[in-house]
Parts: C-alpha cells; sequence; structure tokens
C-alpha cells in the first residue's frame, strides 16, 4: 500500500499513526487563499481537495493520497494560527464565553480519471469564562502558537473548554478518523489491518 498524507502537521501525522499504516508525508505547498463569499465548510473541503490533488499529480504509479484541512471561526471571523503570544492571548480573550466552530475536511485521492472522496466534520467549542491571568498562563505554558483558535484540546487547552459537540473529536485536532476509516474502507483498505500487514 502506497498511503501518503499530505501534509507535513506533525498533528495530522500523529493522528494518522493511530491507524497503524504505513505512511509516508509530502508536502502538498499549497496557498491556503480565502476565497470572496466562500463558506467556511466550502473552504475547508477545496483545500483538502487541493492537497491531495497537488501530491497525486507528482506521483506515478497507484497511491492513496489524504488530503485535510480545518477552518475555524468565531462568529463569521476566520480564526488563523496565532504565530505568537500576543495574538493568542488576543483569539483566546475573544473567544472567552463564546463558541468557536470549526469545519474539519479529509479527501482521500485514488485514482486521477476520478474525484476524490470526502467527508466534512463539523465541531462546535464552547469556551468557559476565562480571566485575563487564565489566559496568560495557558498560552505560556502550552504554546498553541500553531493551532487555529490558539489552544490544544488534547493538551492544556481542555482545560479552558465548557462544552465540546462533534461527532468525530479527533476532527478538532485535524484529522477526523472516524470519517477517514470509512473513505478508507470504502476503497478497500481493511481496518485495523492484520498485524502482519501493518509492518509493511
Amino acid at each position: 500500500m502506497n498511503l501518503i498524507l499530505a501534509s507535513t502537521s506533525p498533528y495530522r501525522r500523529r493522528l494518522l499513526e493511530r491507524l497503524r499504516l504505513p505512511f509516508t508525508c509530502i508536502d502538498p505547498a499549497v496557498e491556503e487563499s480565502v476565497r470572496d463569499g466562500e463558506s467556511p465548510q466550502k473552504r475547508a473541503r477545496r483545500l483538502a481537495m487541493e492537497k491531495a490533488s497537488a501530491v497525486a499529480e507528482t506521483l506515478e504509479g497507484e497511491a492513496i493520497v489524504i488530503g485535510s484541512d480545518q477552518v475555524a471561526c468565531l462568529d463569521d471571523q476566520i480564526l488563523h494560527k496565532p504565530g505568537t503570544p500576543d495574538a493568542a492571548v488576543k483569539q483566546l480573550t475573544a473567544s472567552s464565553g463564546q463558541t468557536v466552530h470549526f469545519w474539519t475536511a479529509v479527501s482521500v485521492w485514488t485514482n486521477p480519471e476520478e474525484a476524490a472522496t470526502q467527508r466534512v466534520v463539523p465541531c462546535e467549542v464552547k469556551i468557559r469564562l476565562l480571566s485575563t491571568d487564565e489566559i496568560s498562563r495557558y498560552v505560556a505554558l502550552d504554546q498553541p502558537l500553531d493551532c487555529a483558535g490558539s489552544f490544544k484540546w488534547e493538551s492544556l487547552g481542555i482545560t479552558l473548554f465548557e462544552a465540546m459537540r462533534t461527532d468525530d473529536p479527533t476532527a478538532l485536532e485535524g484529522l477526523p478518523l472516524i470519517a477517514l476509516s470509512e473513505l478508507l474502507r470504502g476503497i478497500g483498505v481493511s481496518l485495523p489491518l492484520a498485524a502482519q500487514s501493518a509492518q509493511h
């Protein structure tokens, strides 16, 4: 099985490793642009497709390529990766007591003659009311500078939550494994793999 993750994200790599499938990572080098009038769901879907397609176009022979993208929004504002502690504090201050919406898309490409199969998984995160001190301490401890929304739910970020609603909690980290497993089974990948297959 030539399975490729079209991503250099360490979060997506760790998530895919949970399926115990042999895979490699390739940078899709896709510009994550925003298009006027494009909904968050459509943007996530488009970018996941573009990432899978960009990597697939560089390959020879048979392969399975996985692309994924996530868009986070507070009201109608897209929340990008903060990049700096100050920006992370600003995002969390705005999100305090609010609900942040996430849309995570996954695309699986197998055949140049066919469109990739896709799923988009929504997630709502209700952030509890946070004090200025709590926000500053959290950002200093968890350094969520490369995370849209400015928190790592798989780490200390969970302490900021009041509630989370989703069909697939792994979607919040960037790769919805329930949806991905369904897509892989749909193209004949048996999960979980037999132990001997997983070693190769």
